[in-house]
Parts: structure tokens; sequence; C-alpha cells
């Protein structure tokens, strides 16, 4: 395996980078990290040590190809939907897709038709996507070329569905479905899973598994543009060694899940564990509490030494993995039993589901736009992406309507202390919109 090959080199390095493995600058990782040169393969062109591992993904995921990749989900996203569509198609995707697939959808100037998941008002944010939904989406877009869904989401949701057009998963964050007890690896055409975020591997890695024999050729066409032609044999070497962890990893997975069961017998009154159908993915619901879900991250930062991966207005997300700990579930588990005392019961702050809008340029349209204060935006069109990072999935997008609610809506995450970040950085105060002139 490659990782093994690594701790052999023992040449000296007239070749990049620059480091050359010198200690004295004492740069972490710099041992191992190389070019290509012979005998270590070349991810552009993998026919040993990485087609290898390549190889070994595609067993792990019953794949017709996989392709390692060290640019994250976001250059396996990309490539996918180049690899299925021609410039000006049209595509279906779920509002709560990832910002790359947006960014996608611009670069190829596709027309983009939106698919609702079912949402959860209780605590604001999209759930799965339905059969009936998606087979209606399709239906009243014969031409559409693809479908593009996130399952799991973020809050470890899935969505079981069948397309007869291609089906494209952001599985980004399903990397390690099919182990142990956890969910089976989805169905489709094309599926991206992110490495780095549920499996012991470093950030940036990730996999394209690839069901379709007719696209494998397109996907390694656009991986060869959009990924980088200098990929780390650092990163490469961690996705080296976590196949050799996964191969001998159902103790792993066995202690793993037995930590998280014990975790949600923990005896909360008020808080609330929201279990989707990842139970890796820990959700803790504040919605009936007198705290939103920034106050409970910042408490849990704070006085316990705990950082979570993201908060939002009514809830927060802990990720957990096999490398996680039974001291840490523990630790977690006495904390929010902790907080959970100190906490009084409200009603329900529900979050109304967005507004689809009803009026939309293609974000390609909009090539001029202007600093327009939020609070006067209304009935304006969006000329910048508005997203809540995490998880990176856009309020609004160039070329929407900015509606009163979709302002409120910005205004109460802000309110909330939730990460609401603009392509401008002019938020809170300014937002871009489309300039006629």
């Amino acid at each position: 395996m490659l990782h093994n090959d690594l701790e052999k080199l023992d040449k000296y390095p007239f070749h990049m980078p620059g480091h050359k493995r010198n200690k004295k600058f004492g740069i972490i990782g710099s041992d191992i990290d190389i070019t290509e040169i012979d005998g270590f393969d070349n991810l552009h062109s993998a026919n040993g040590s990485i087609k290898d591992i390549e190889d070994n993904l595609s067993k792990i995921y019953n794949a017709n190809r996989s392709f390692m990749l060290i640019n994250g989900s976001t250059v396996g996203l990309l490539s996918a939907i180049f690899a299925v569509t021609e410039r000006g198609n049209k595509i279906i995707i779920a509002r709560n897709c990832h910002k790359s697939v947006y960014n996608a959808c611009y670069l190829r100037e596709l027309e983009v038709i939106y698919i609702e998941p079912d949402y959860d008002e209780n605590d604001g944010y999209y759930t799965s996507v339905s059969q009936d939904t998606l087979d209606s989406a399709i239906k009243e877009n014969p031409d559409a070329k693809a479908v593009v869904i996130t399952s799991p989401t973020y809050e470890g949701n899935i969505s079981n569905i069948e397309s007869s057009i291609p089906l494209i998963i952001d599985c980004a964050h399903g990397a390690h479905f099919g182990f142990g007890n956890f969910p089976k690896y989805p169905n489709g055409d094309i599926i991206i899973s992110s490495l780095h975020k549920t499996l012991p591997c470093l950030t940036q890695t990730a996999v394209i598994n690839v069901y379709n024999n007719m696209y494998i050729e397109n996907v390694k066409k656009y991986l060869d543009i959009f990924e980088t032609s200098s990929p780390s044999y650092i990163l490469m070497s961690s996705v080296s060694k976590c196949i050799e962890f996964l191969n001998d990893s159902k103790e792993l997975f066995s202690s793993y899940e037995e930590n998280l069961k014990e975790l949600y017998k923990a005896n909360l009154k008020n808080l609330k564990f929201k279990i989707g159908d990842d139970i890796g993915k820990i959700v803790v619901s504040t919605a009936k509490t007198n705290i939103n879900g920034t106050e409970l991250s910042q408490i849990l930062r704070e006085k316990y030494n705990i950082e979570c991966e993201m908060a939002s207005v009514n809830y927060i997300v802990l990720m957990t993995s096999i490398a996680d700990t039974y001291e840490a579930f523990k630790l977690l588990k006495n904390a929010l039993e902790e907080i959970d005392l100190t906490l009084k019961e409200i009603e329900i702050k529900r979050i109304t589901k967005p507004l689809l809008p009803t009026k939309k340029y293609k974000s390609s349209e909009v090539t001029k736009t202007k600093a327009n204060l939020l609070s006067d935006a209304k009935d304006k069109i969006c000329g910048e992406y508005i997203y809540a990072y995490p998880p990176d999935i856009p309020i609004i997008v160039p070329g929407e309507l900015i509606t009163e609610s979709i302002i409120k809506n910005i205004n109460n995450m802000i309110y909330n202390g939730v990460n609401v970040v603009s392509d401008s950085n002019l938020l809170p105060e300014y937002i871009l919109t489309k300039n006629d002139k």
C-alpha cells in the first residue's frame, strides 16, 4: 500500500517540493511529501499503488470504478455534474444541495429545477426527498438530464429514491455507510463521499464512486480538469491507511455503535436528541428550551471544552466516528445532562420552511451587481450566494427574488449567532443585487 511505500523513501530529492523533506524547517508531514517520482504512481494516470487504493475503494463501495479525490467531495460533484450534462441543459436538484452543486450548475449554465425535501419546522432543516416529489419533477421536466440530491443530509437523513434519469448523490456525510449496522450505501449512477468527514482520513480526502459505466470516461475527463495536477501524497497516504483500518474494522464499529447507544440514554428533559437515519450524527434540539443552538454550542465550548460541528438557530450537530473514544462520549453525555438541568422549557420556537423562489434568472445571467441595504432589498434580484457556513447550503442564490421572508430568515439567523456568509462579505448590512444599468 502507498503508506507503506512512503515510509521507505531513501533517495535524495532533487525534485519538488521545495522543503526537500528537510527536518530543520519543522513542517509536519514533510517526511512523506513527494511529487510523482518513479515508483510512486500518478493520481491522474494511476497504474500502481494509487490504482491499488482506487481498486480497494471500488471493492469497499461495490462500484464499477472509484476515483480517489484529494480536493474533497467538491471536485467530485463538479466532475459528476459536468459528466452527465451539456452546456445549457436542464437539471433537477434538491434545494438543500451543497454550494458546489450550485457552482457546477453556474459554470455549466444549466437550467435548474428545484425539488424540495420534507422540512422539519420544529428545528428548521430539510430532511428527505420523497419518491413522489422526484417522480413529479421528472414527469413535469422530461427534458431534464440528471438529478442531484444530498443523502444523507448534514443532520443524517436519507432519501431512498430511484430515478429514471441519471442520479448523482452527494453522500459526502455517508462514507461510513455499509459498515457495522449503519445504513446501506446508497444506490445511484454516481455517488460522492468525503472519507475525511466520517472515517479516519485527512481533510480533503474523498471518493467518487461510478456505478454506470457510460459515465466513467467523462468523470475521469473532468476530474483531470478540476482536480489539482499536484496531488498531496500526505493526503493519499491517509486514504491508503484508512483502507487498511476498514479491512479490519468490525470490532471498531461495534464499539462505536455501543458508545452511541449509551449516549442516547442520556437523561434529557428539555434538550432533545433528533435521531435521524444515521445515529452517528448527533443532533441536539434546543427548540423547546430558553437557549438557542449557538448558545448551547458556546456552553459546550467554554465550560466543557467540547467543539461541536455546527450550530443553527434551534439545534446543533455533533459529528462522531469510530475514532471517538468511550471517554469522549461519556464527557459529552455528562455535559448535556448537566446543561439540561439548567434550562427551562418554553413554547417551541418553530422555523417556517423557506419558500421556493417564484421568479428567477439563471445565475449566469446576473452579470452586473450593486450593493443594496439588506433592509431595502425586498423584490430585488439577488446577485450573490448567501449561505450558513457550515453546511454551505444556500439560503438564496444569484438570480432569485429577494422576498420579505428571505430577509427575515437571514436576519433571524444572524440575530441568533449563526455564521451567515455572503460572497461579498457585506452582510449583515448589505447584499448584492442585480444591476440592470
